[in-house]
């Protein structure tokens, strides 16, 4: 999931190294592009259903920045828990961002630090108890999400990768390669299955 003013092609070189390691994927356009966090949940939803029905099993979900609420906001919202195996967030501004006081767009404001959206995110999620299926990366020269404890979310794993900044974080090689092996370390998927590994 790519976060704000981004679409699909955002994720052009984890879909080359994804394809490689046949891995399947599923990559989307969070759309309208400065509507509501939360009206990407159904673009979330089909593109999970898609690759569960491909490969018979839940996705590993993979979120740079806003993408990482908008995988929150679908999670804490629906009965979504058991469709999904692992949430890696890459520089997600769990608790807001400082910068997005400048913005005027509706998903620009819900990420501002103590906005009531995510407040009200918080809110449900403290009953759905779904935190423990993220693992956020963070870095301390991040120049968006800053403070960088911004970017943590209680509850979760936190990795945090120094030196970074905001989308060097995506596409940092271990990092990706840190993701890809625990994808791999999964069950592996039947031949059949990665050899027709999905592309959209």
């Amino acid at each position: 999931m790519h976060g704000f003013f981004c679409n699909r092609g955002f994720w052009n070189p984890w879909m080359a190294c994804l394809r490689a390691a046949e891995i399947p994927y599923v990559a989307v356009n969070l759309e309208p592009p400065f509507g509501s966090i939360d009206a990407y949940a159904e673009s979330i939803d089909a593109a999970v259903r898609r690759v569960q029905e491909a490969t018979t099993r839940p996705p590993v979900v993979v979120a740079h920045s806003m993408g990482g609420l908008a995988v929150r906001s679908w999670l804490a919202r629906s009965d979504a828990a058991d469709r999904v195996q692992r949430v890696f967030t890459l520089g997600t501004p769990h608790g807001g961002t400082w910068l997005a006081r400048f913005s005027s767009t509706l998903n620009g404001r819900q990420m501002r630090i103590g906005s009531p959206w995510l407040d009200a995110l918080s809110n449900v999620e403290a009953t759905r108890n779904k935190n423990s299926l993220f693992v956020c990366y963070y870095s301390n020269c991040d120049n968006i999400v800053f403070p960088a404890s911004l970017a943590t979310l209680p509850g979760a794993e936190s990795r945090c990768v120094e030196g970074l900044a905001h989308v060097h974080l995506a596409f940092e090689p271990p990092v990706m390669g840190e993701i890809v092996r625990e994808i791999e370390a999964t069950e592996p998927l039947p031949a059949r299955t990665r050899a027709h590994a999905l592309s959209g």
